[in-house]
């Protein structure tokens, strides 16, 4: 399977977003960036902040629409066209209600699970067939609270968790990058999953 060209970060721009849940995804290409020396900016056609970064060898795009959201498919597939990338080779980093807080997972393909960043980008590509990284925030416990538990600020405990299983992530990256997916898979879902608390 060809490798990563593209990485992109979900989240709702505004500093009143920066650090709540549902800007996981923004958390990890910060992460990345800084770990990497690449230098996020705006970049009007793409509609987000763009960086060029480099991975094992290879060159990789890092995008974080600035768009909100529930519109996060704008970013992506400009970003696509423009750099004449296949879905495939992209990698979608998200917040996850269904997996515990700090848990990181990598998958293929799949439903958008409720998560309205990726209802927006499946509905501009017609289809789920591209990577995503799904990590864990856990769940309020019950549906009523889900709005403000994603658009709130974790605790310091959760939020350390989240930060941790994003550092492990960016560790298998050059695996993912190379298009050794099944092995940083294996060595994701191995090293730490997080601690299950939902609190």
């Amino acid at each position: 399977m060809a490798g990563l060209r593209l990485i992109v970060g979900l989240g709702n721009p505004g500093s009143e977003y920066l650090r709540t849940r549902h800007n996981a995804g923004f958390w990890f290409v910060d992460a990345l960036a800084q770990r990497l020396g690449g230098r996020l900016a705006f970049d009007g056609k793409l509609h987000g902040d763009v960086a060029k970064v480099w991975v094992g060898g290879e060159s990789v795009w890092l995008l974080k629409p600035a768009t909100f959201m529930n519109k996060s498919g704008l970013a992506l597939i400009s970003a696509l066209n423009y750099y004449k990338i296949d879905p495939a080779q992209c990698l979608v980093a998200h917040d996850d209600l269904d997996l515990p807080t700090g848990t990181v997972r990598l998958k293929f393909d799949g439903g958008h699970g409720g998560q309205n960043g990726l209802r927006d980008i499946m509905a501009h590509l017609g289809e789920g067939k591209f990577h995503r990284l799904r990590i864990g925030i856990g769940h309020p416990g019950h549906r009523d609270r889900v709005t403000p538990w994603v658009l709130g600020r974790p605790s310091p405990v959760d939020e350390d968790a989240i930060v941790e299983g994003i550092s492990r992530a960016l560790d298998v990256l050059p695996l993912a990058v190379g298009g050794q997916f099944e092995k940083a898979m294996h060595q994701l879902h191995t090293t730490g999953s997080g601690d299950g608390r939902q609190t």
